[in-house]
């Protein structure tokens, strides 16, 4: 029989494993990395792996002048899936922003206040607004222009209960100082540990300045590969993520290095489920 001391010393040793246990991460994969960008099979396709939800693509390019997802006929099809397959809507990803940016263009707060009742009929709950490559906020004015533009969007957002999740290359310092200057709780992080990696920013000092009410959803990867076998140390930050006490959507947005899709994410998803459960 174990006493209380090898407990402790056992806990203290494997804290991620204990943690795990108290945890309700749910784990979703974008649509995007199934390479079934804005499709509804995705949905089911999604099940069929194992995934409990799937993160939907908004579109890049405008039908009509719309969002490719700002057909009702198309939003059914969505809901039906998710229905049938039991795989939940979890979240949005307002692609046009990667073409309108953020930070200099009107159209993107066009894009945003079309998303927010695509997002909210979906059950969706969180809209990803991406700031990478040509959209990346890495001048204060940029960072400026957008938040004081999509201030009177956040109020929308707050009424249908939709968060505005902001993903971009920058620290969590310099997010979470976005999110201050929105002043609305419907402005988020979307923390993405690739991300904040691959740019740079020490995984350490990011998780000591991020608090569970700061993030809307978080993406896991750890691209090129798998996970687990590249340079960022998955168990220690998924230890860290439970620490935080986050019991929202973690989806995964990994590659396919053998060109299998169904076959890698699976890979990945049981990896990261031994972390979890």
């Amino acid at each position: 029989m174990i006493n209380r001391r090898a407990f402790v010393t056992a806990a203290a040793a494997a804290p991620s494993v204990f943690a795990a246990k108290r945890s309700k991460l749910k784990i979703g994969v974008t649509d995007w990395n199934l390479r079934m960008a804005g499709k509804p099979e995705a949905v089911g396709f999604a099940g069929s792996i194992g995934f409990a939800g799937v993160e939907v693509s908004l579109g890049r390019q405008p039908v009509d002048g719309k969002l490719p997802l700002d057909n009702r006929e198309i939003q059914d099809r969505y809901l039906a899936e998710s229905a049938r397959h039991n795989v939940a809507l979890a979240g949005t990803c307002l692609d046009i922003l990667h073409v309108n940016c953020g930070k200099n263009d009107k159209l993107a707060f066009q894009w945003i206040a079309a998303a927010i009742p695509i997002t909210a009929r979906l059950k969706a709950g969180v809209i990803l607004l991406p700031f990478f490559g040509k959209c990346a906020l890495n001048e204060p004015e940029g960072r400026d222009y957008f938040i004081d533009g999509v201030r009177e969007l956040a109020k929308e957002a707050e009424k249908a209960k939709v968060t505005l999740a902001l993903e971009n290359t920058l620290s969590t310092a310099d997010t979470l100082r976005m999110m201050e200057r929105a002043k609305s709780p419907a402005v988020k992080m979307y923390f993405d540990v690739g991300n904040l990696f691959n740019n740079g920013h020490d995984l350490k000092v990011e998780f000591a300045t991020v608090k569970a009410e700061h993030i809307a959803q978080i993406h896991l990867k750890d691209n090129p590969g798998y996970l687990g076998e590249g340079k960022i140390d998955f168990p220690w930050v998924m230890s860290k993520i439970m620490e935080l006490g986050y019991e929202g959507w973690a989806n995964l947005e990994t590659s396919s290095p053998s060109k299998d899709v169904a076959e890698d994410m699976r890979r990945n998803l049981t990896y990261i489920r031994k972390l979890v459960v």
